[in-house]
């Protein structure tokens, strides 16, 4: 069994418009959200191989600030991560080494949305119906799936958990 989190990075700051996109950083609002999914984390004792992040610096302050109460095996910035399409998510997913088991993959909207919804077949209807309506700033989602990375496929996923932050409140 192969098991994939997406993370879809805290709330960011717009305070700043003149600053690039990529450089936006974490509001306070996104920082607490993303101590509160550390510590949430950090009690479900989540322990993950590999973690690609994009390399937007929200999105890095976000795994900073998570990765507290996570045990992660490598952690790696994967630029293609930043304006990647559902499509290309789930092959940068299917490429992965098979000696990963558990993969977080820290990203952004639509593309979180998409790749979650659209590899979740079945799974925690609650949770599902959660995600179906949205994947909010700092939400965490977890499938499961049978076989290699490779295997991974639409539909193929069973989500076993959908944590946005208003529920760690």
């Amino acid at each position: 069994m192969r098991t994939l989190h997406v993370l879809r990075h805290a709330k960011s700051s717009w305070d700043d418009p003149a600053l690039d996109d990529q450089d936006r950083p974490l509001a306070p609002r996104g920082r607490r959200a993303a101590r509160a999914l550390a510590e949430h984390l950090g009690r479900a004792r989540l322990a993950v191989d590999l973690v690609l992040v994009s390399p937007a610096r929200r999105t890095r302050e976000t795994w900073d600030a998570v990765s507290a109460g996570v045990d992660a095996g490598v952690i790696r910035i994967e630029p293609s991560i930043y304006d990647a399409d559902d499509d290309e998510l789930l092959r940068i997913v299917q490429n992965t080494d098979d000696d990963v088991r558990s993969l977080v993959v820290v990203g952004h909207n639509p593309t979180c949305h998409d790749l979650t919804t659209s590899l979740a077949g079945d799974g925690d209807q609650a949770a599902l119906a959660l995600l179906e309506e949205n994947f909010p700033t700092g939400a965490f989602a977890t499938l499961h799936f049978d076989g290699t990375w490779s295997d991974v496929h639409h539909g193929t996923g069973r989500l076993v958990a959908f944590v946005r932050p208003r529920d760690l409140d």
